[in-house]
């Protein structure tokens, strides 16, 4: 469950700071998401003073990395972007907006494609993140249809076999492999520079051959993607690349 930081006296905490109570978790942790949002997790029984005292304790590194994230995705409140950049696919959208009904159930809004490189965002909704859903919707079924072309594409080259792709929106993972062969790749993907979009693929494909991480792993990943290191760091930077609407 998600409840607002109001367990704290302190001073000048934003209302996108949140906290979830999370059964699975074993001890406090803090994770900053693109746009800024700051989300507490955890453990049940913890005390509010153990909270206060450790966001305290973190606050700021919490505050660096809101500033880092906030500044690469302007104000929470900016979710009708006026264009669409997609690196990884070299792409670029337009955004227009038209107000009235969009389907046949009121308050739904709904994006479709309205010529070369040009969405159209159309319907009304008393929901102020009915828009940024409605883009939401629409990237996930574009990245369903890239992201796996280019997964499969890289396993016919290098003669790796999977069983099925999933695309995900996720605040922290941008990509798994299960021992079934089932890879999962984040929407995100999309945003970020087609080399590392290249290398995350390459990272997960050699799971289907090694289910570690060990110097036989990274000895296949580096045979395919010699400057891997490089793009892993810029992965790790790529949550500055993803646009604050994508996580409303």
């Amino acid at each position: 469950m998600s409840v607002q930081l109001r367990l704290f006296e302190t001073a000048n905490i934003s209302s996108a700071w949140h906290v979830r109570i999370s059964r699975r978790a074993r001890r406090l942790s803090v994770r900053v998401y693109p746009g800024g949002r700051v989300e507490v997790v955890v453990p049940p029984g913890a005390s509010a003073i153990a909270v206060q005292r450790f966001v305290g304790t973190h606050r700021a590194w919490i505050d660096r990395r809101v500033a880092d994230l906030s500044a690469a995705h302007g104000p929470l409140s900016q979710l009708r972007p006026t264009s669409i950049v997609l690196s990884a696919i070299n792409r670029r959208f337009l955004v227009d907006y038209e107000a009235g009904s969009a389907t046949r159930e009121a308050g739904q809004v709904a994006v479709r494609l309205a010529g070369e490189g040009c969405l159209l965002v159309s319907g009304t909704s008393e929901d102020g993140r009915a828009t940024p859903r409605a883009l939401q919707r629409w990237l996930h079924e574009l990245a369903q249809t890239e992201l796996s072309r280019e997964l499969s594409l890289l396993a016919e080259e290098h003669g790796f076999n999977f069983h099925r792709v999933q695309i995900r929106r996720q605040r922290t993972r941008w990509g798994s492999c299960s021992v079934a062969g089932t890879i999962s790749l984040n929407v995100c993907l999309l945003f970020q520079d087609p080399t590392v979009l290249r290398y995350l693929l390459i990272h997960e494909l050699s799971h289907t051959r090694h289910m570690n991480h060990s110097p036989r792993f990274w000895s296949l990943v580096q045979s395919l993607q010699p400057d891997y290191r490089r793009l892993d760091r810029e992965l790790l930077r790529g949550w500055q690349r993803v646009p604050g609407w994508v996580f409303s």
